[in-house]
């Protein structure tokens, strides 16, 4: 049995050694199964790839993939499982170790009881800011309702995903995607495991709140048809209410009050639900517009520079 452990990096130079050294010393408790590890490093400014060559230099199951540029988190993870080679299962965690390598062994418990996806749960997190959290809570409850997805808030990438699961994800050819969101999407059957985060071992996070609106922006318009739906309701509504509103002045200016409502008035109601019709309509057909100016430039996923630890073998069979 052979279980791959995926890492997207970043900035992590001084959290990783210490993540390898506990993950090393919870999978030595686990010798039936076979364990390496592929590291991806996102464009890291930082020590990071010299960090991941050492790790590589020491240990042949370390295998490193280095991005020409930071292509972002979700693109890491998914150029890390797309390198996957023979594992029954793989595991995708973050480098700064508030995944704890210590929940390791329950994830792969549950994967043995028949869970072809093992997802966790953040049930507290040191530190964590009130307003992230309840933006959190808020962008979870808004995507399940809009995509109809199993999208259970404080979620995370941390997770076990059967081998089934990986070699459907590799179908996935969409460029603008929330890595979890399209795992949810295809319906394997998934357990939970709680766990308590812990602070950042090291640095800080590299995710500042308006990249954090961009991601939950570009996951909802590509899980859920809604936002244009919505604008043709809104615009339906307001041209109901406004010809109400316009019905109800003409008629004042005509029979019962001519003086309540001037000309000047009626046009300034009338073309400002219009121009606000028109603006949102404008707006969420851009982003559509957009999403799909990405897909069909069709421009690789991502851009490897090198790769360490591979096998001539692996490499023959990615092309």
């Amino acid at each position: 049995m052979r279980i791959t452990i995926v890492i997207p990096v970043y900035c992590e130079a001084k959290s990783l050694p210490f993540l390898y050294q506990r993950i090393e010393k919870v999978i030595s408790g686990l010798p039936a199964i076979q364990w390496d590890y592929i590291f991806v490093n996102d464009g890291s400014p930082d020590d990071s790839l010299e960090t991941l060559k050492q790790l590589a230099a020491k240990d042949p199951r370390v295998k490193v993939i280095d991005f020409s540029r930071n292509f972002g988190k979700e693109i890491a993870l998914s150029a890390g499982v797309h390198a996957v080679r023979d594992a029954d299962a793989v595991i995708c965690m973050d480098a700064d170790l508030q995944h704890p390598p210590e929940l390791i062994p329950e994830l792969v418990e549950a994967w043995r009881q028949g869970a072809e996806i093992v997802a966790t749960i953040r049930v507290s997190v040191a530190k964590q800011p009130i307003l992230r959290r309840l933006g959190s809570y808020f962008y979870y409850w808004l995507m399940s309702w809009m995509s109809g997805l199993d999208m259970l808030s404080q979620t995370t990438d941390y997770r076990l995903y059967d081998k089934k699961v990986v070699d459907v994800f590799r179908q996935v050819t969409e460029r603008e995607r929330l890595f979890r969101g399209v795992i949810d999407w295809m319906g394997f059957e998934k357990v939970y495991v709680s766990f308590r985060a812990d602070c950042r071992q090291a640095g800080k996070t590299s995710f500042n709140y308006v990249q954090l609106v961009h991601l939950a922006i570009s996951s909802l318009t590509s899980f859920s048809l809604f936002p244009l739906r919505m604008t043709g309701y809104l615009g339906a509504f307001i041209t109901v209410a406004s010809g109400l509103l316009l019905s109800r002045m003409l008629f004042a200016r005509l029979i019962s009050n001519p003086s309540l409502f001037t000309p000047l008035a009626i046009v300034v109601v009338i073309n400002t639900l219009l121009i606000g019709i028109v603006l949102m309509a404008i707006g969420l057909v851009a982003l559509y517009i957009g999403t799909i100016h990405t897909e069909v430039v069709n421009r690789p996923l991502y851009i490897v520079r090198e790769r360490f630890n591979f096998k001539a073998s692996d490499l023959d069979r990615r092309k």
